[in-house]
């Protein structure tokens, strides 16, 4: 087996450089949402502003690169919140409460989730793909689960994957409109919801 060698060099610079500057806009926009300036994150990282460009053109770029780190990080903390033998499903709404606790990063991801809609916005192939990956996903938990019994068997389980995300996504903008809304603990009822029904012996459809 061949040792990996890590970076050496300017090329080493640049990957961290490109690296500091990506986790001072994550900071600057989880404090500040989407109003963090450019001028903000590249004083935080001790450089100049047209600096950023080198290694974020745009700064559509730069806020892409932030909801793709919030999405690694998220995923990690759905994982240790759920614990060891939980369901992927456990996790994500274990991790509404991690999104209560960034508020500037959940103003950033439905922004740019709504304007993404438009498929001339730089960011729709992004939320294009996460939702179709997301939804895949959970469709394939929730297969698992109604083969189990430990979901309702008789809706299609990509129905209820795209029904939990939108609960998700729609929960967080009403925490948004209002932060003394439970988020986690609703979504929690809503899977409680999807729980077989006493006594139906899972009739209906089955999984396919």
């Amino acid at each position: 087996m061949t040792n990996q060698r890590k970076p050496r060099g300017p090329y080493r610079k640049s990957t961290e450089r490109r690296e500091q500057i990506l986790q001072a806009a994550y900071e600057a926009i989880d404090e500040y949402g989407e109003r963090a300036s450019l001028q903000d994150i590249a004083d935080r990282v001790g450089v100049t502003q047209p600096a950023l460009t080198y290694y974020f053109p745009t700064r559509d770029d730069l806020l892409l690169a932030v909801l793709e780190r919030r999405d690694v990080l998220g995923k990690a903390f759905a994982g240790t919140a759920a614990g060891e033998g939980e369901t992927m499903i456990d996790g994500m709404v274990a991790s509404t409460r991690h999104t209560t606790d960034h508020p500037g990063l959940a103003k950033l991801y439905v922004t740019l989730s709504a304007a993404a809609t438009d498929p001339e916005s730089p960011a729709h192939s992004y939320f294009t793909e996460r939702y179709r990956s997301l939804a895949g996903e959970v469709t394939r938990d929730f297969e698992e689960q109604q083969r189990t019994g430990v979901i309702r068997a008789d809706e299609p389980a990509d129905h209820l994957a795209r029904a939990l995300l939108a609960v998700l996504d729609g929960l967080q903008i009403q925490w948004m409109h209002d932060p003394t809304v439970d988020i986690a603990a609703i979504a929690e009822t809503f899977t409680r919801m999807l729980a077989p029904s006493a006594g139906s012996g899972q009739e209906g459809r089955p999984a396919d």
